[in-house]
């Protein structure tokens, strides 16, 4: 019988969970014909139910800081968090309040159910959503994928119009580095255009569904002209300025012919830039990119007769790539990984997945709040289709 070495965590008169070393946790019942009282609390001791209550060989027996049992499961994420919120209103096992705490604090520290999970080897898949503007936390996550050792491959599931040029940039840069490590595949969803585009020809492989909206290969630089608006409310602006092109173009007078052509230079200049990317990363001619490239938006049908996408499909022919083309084993696992946010330093952001604040009215109003908030405030210059207004 191995033994396993833990510190008793919750006791009682059936069962014994005890905290691994590891952060793992261990539920050991000492009578395995009291299952069907316990098999209200986990599913898994369905199989172990018999008339003779036989123990199945493949579980087999442990001990535990010299308590010998009958191993029924490691006790992880949501599953964890049910157990440790529920063992005060039960009769089956005795808090012990540092392990409890100690307990809970590693679970949090984890990164919650997800955080369990990323302990072992598994296939990643993050999310870009939304307007990219290269955000903080977002590159900062890139960075630890890259690192990962856990991590064997990264899915990046894209429903974007894009964003601005130097924020595709930075997404793009850093899912480079990760490809650079393991392979790398982008599943494009309802939109991946522009700058969405921009982060799909990152990855080594490319999926879009039929009826995908993609391409937009182009940069723009938009403002409003108010100056007749304001003439007829009776408002004038005036400046004083150190150049004859400091804050050109403007709102509040049309733009001279010096202002249009130093702005046509810039987006020239990202253009080319974006054009390079994808002659690079698609290996097509230069001057059939080109062609593509007149801001036009492609289905994923289109895009893949034109080879801006390697396949139709979904997640599933993302993963069947990965094994079938990189030799990543069918046993992994796909699991979610989130940018870190301010409350997640002190757990705050799983209690709010506790308590359900993830979900409903109130959150949902609150991201389109804040997705308007990120079209107020986009500057500079844009790889984006059809912003949301």
């Amino acid at each position: 019988m191995p033994e396993h070495a833990g510190e008793l965590l919750a006791e009682g008169r059936e069962a014994e969970v005890f905290l691994q070393p590891d952060g793992t946790v261990l539920k050991l019942w000492r009578d395995p014909c009291s299952r069907d009282r316990a098999r209200r609390e986990s599913a898994a001791l369905t199989a172990l139910r018999s008339a003779a209550c036989r123990v199945p060989a493949s579980l087999g027996t442990v001990e535990v800081a010299g308590r010998p049992g009958l191993l029924l499961e490691r006790v992880e994420g949501e599953d964890l968090l049910a157990l440790l919120g529920r063992r005060a209103l039960t009769d089956t096992a005795r808090p012990v309040g540092v392990w409890t705490a100690l307990a809970i604090l590693a679970f949090v520290l984890a990164g919650g159910p997800d955080g369990f999970k990323r302990r072992t080897d598994h296939i990643a898949r993050i999310k870009v959503e939304g307007l990219i503007t290269g955000d903080r936390p977002f590159l900062k996550m890139l960075e630890k994928l890259a690192k990962a050792d856990r991590v064997k491959a990264v899915i990046i599931d894209i429903d974007s119009p894009g964003g601005t040029t130097a924020g595709s940039e930075a997404v793009y840069e850093g899912i480079r580095k990760i490809a650079a490590k393991k392979p790398v595949v982008s599943v494009m969803g309802t939109i991946a255009a522009s700058g969405g585009y921009v982060t799909a020809i990152a990855s080594d492989y490319i999926v879009a569904r039929g009826n995908t909206i993609t391409g937009s290969i182009g940069v723009i630089f938009q403002w409003a002209q108010l100056q007749k608006m304001l003439d007829t409310l009776g408002v004038q602006m005036l400046e004083v300025k150190s150049g004859e092109l400091k804050a050109e173009p403007n709102f509040f007078k049309p733009p001279s012919e010096k202002a249009i052509a130093v702005a046509n230079a810039m987006i020239q200049d990202s253009f080319r830039w974006f054009t390079g990317l994808v002659t690079e990363r698609r290996r097509l001619p230069a001057d059939r990119v080109l062609t593509l490239s007149d801001g036009r938006v492609y289905t994923g049908r289109q895009a893949l007769q034109e080879k801006l996408i390697d396949a139709i499909g979904g997640e599933d022919q993302a993963l069947e790539w990965l094994r079938k083309e990189k030799k990543i084993s069918e046993t992994l696992k796909v699991v979610t990984w989130k940018p870190e946010d301010e409350d997640s330093t002190f757990g705050l952001g799983l209690v709010k997945s506790a308590l359900g604040l993830e979900k409903g009215p109130l959150t949902s109003l609150l991201i389109t709040a804040k997705d308007a908030f990120d079209v107020a405030r986009l500057d500079g210059l844009l790889s984006v289709w059809q912003a949301r207004p």
